[in-house]
């Protein structure tokens, strides 16, 4: 080992840094994605294709944890694979390669190689790999998506929005979860062009970097193409409104009482689900399964909280906002999150605290009820 070469282990994996890059702080994302290809390998033999590998903890993780009988490992600087074939020896079905990813996905399109799991994580936003990474999918893969372009998603380039996204993003109090709609709305326009459809899975940000699983169907389910539309936010009175492009008309009126102002509208986005509770479910009990056969648990405790909080809200419907938004605006403090939940749910309301970002609530309710009620709690 070189001077200063750390060695880091995680869950089953032991791997040497080198000079690539790691982040201790994303082992949630690569606990999920572990939990994620147990599910994949329960149903058929797991093929896993590493696209960006980096020192290859991902790429051990699913050989070692997940079973996987094949898995790829790449990573386009060269000067990387001596480490990354250092840190895999042993991880059966293994192959490494030092490609671009473009060139690897080329090359699998060609030969017709198809994988059930495509982990891409990403550096900056990776839109312009998604049609050829979803032709590197079997029917029922599943594409596990990472962006790190913070800005443009969120609101704050509009115009780098405009070329990475194909889409307007404007400030929205939800910003993570609006630059997640938006990274899946990439994808869902991929697939259909395809002739496919898409089912996310999870979805989930920690602000910096923005991960999605999405699995990739035969075919769309009826009313899929409903699910992309726009998504508009009034900074005057705090209404937001979504309109599917399938049914687009004028914009109903929103809670202003005087002359309201523009709306500021993002998307295309995706308006549907962000998680499918079913297979965070069977991610659960993978999980609880290897505890009780005596293995070692592939999620630390930040790993499990994040799969719980994503269990409890599936996503639906997109209205989101923060309850210190609601005090903001009420002049007083926020509201109790569970119990504004739980009024809301009383009148026959759609409401539940986010599991995108802490803080927020998802709810269908009038925007003015849900301020009537948010004043009567506060009372």
């Amino acid at each position: 080992m070189e001077s200063g070469e750390q060695l880091v282990r995680e869950g089953a994996a032991e791997v040497r840094l080198g000079s690539g890059f790691f982040r201790p702080e994303s082992r949630p994302s690569r606990d999920l994605g572990v939990l994620l290809a147990r599910v994949l390998a329960a149903r058929e033999p797991l093929r896993v294709l590493d696209l960006m590998a980096g020192c290859g903890i991902r790429a051990q993780r699913y050989g070692r944890e997940a079973g996987a009988t094949v898995v790829w490992a790449n990573d386009a600087d060269p000067d990387r694979l001596p480490l990354l074939q250092a840190n895999l020896a042993g991880v059966a079905g293994l192959r490494t390669t030092a490609l671009t990813a473009q060139k690897l996905l080329a090359d699998c399109l060609i030969r017709e190689e198809r994988f059930s799991l495509l982990d891409l994580d990403a550096f900056g936003c990776p839109s312009s790999l998604v049609p050829l990474a979803l032709e590197a999918l079997s029917f029922g893969g599943v594409l596990y998506l990472a962006s790190t372009d913070g800005r443009s998603p969120t609101g704050h380039d509009r115009r780098g929005a405009i070329r990475s996204l194909a889409a307007s993003a404007r400030a929205h109090p939800a910003s993570w979860e609006l630059a997640l709609r938006l990274q899946i709305a990439v994808v869902a326009r991929a697939a259909w062009v395809l002739g496919r459809g898409i089912r996310p899975l999870f979805s989930f940000s920690e602000g910096r970097t923005f991960r999605t699983a999405i699995q990739l169907l035969r075919r769309s389910e009826p009313g899929e193409e409903c699910q992309l539309g726009l998504l508009a936010h009034c900074h005057s009175c705090g209404e937001q409104l979504s309109q599917s492009l399938l049914q687009l008309r004028q914009w109903p009126p929103c809670a202003c009482t005087a002359a309201p102002p523009p709306l500021t509208i993002s998307g295309p986005l995706w308006l549907g689900p962000l998680q499918h509770p079913p297979t965070l479910a069977a991610m659960r009990e993978q999980e609880r399964l290897a505890v009780a056969a005596g293995q070692a648990p592939s999620a630390a405790k930040a790993g499990l909280r994040l799969l719980e909080g994503l269990l409890r809200d599936p996503g639906v419907p997109v209205r989101v906002w923060p309850t210190a938004e609601v005090g903001r605006r009420l002049g007083s403090g926020p509201p109790a999150m569970d119990r504004l939940v739980e009024r809301l749910r009383a009148e026959g309301w759609t409401a539940q605290a986010s599991g995108v970002m802490a803080g927020q609530f998802r709810s269908d309710a009038p925007w003015p009820r849900v301020l009537e009620l948010a004043a009567a709690l506060n009372r």
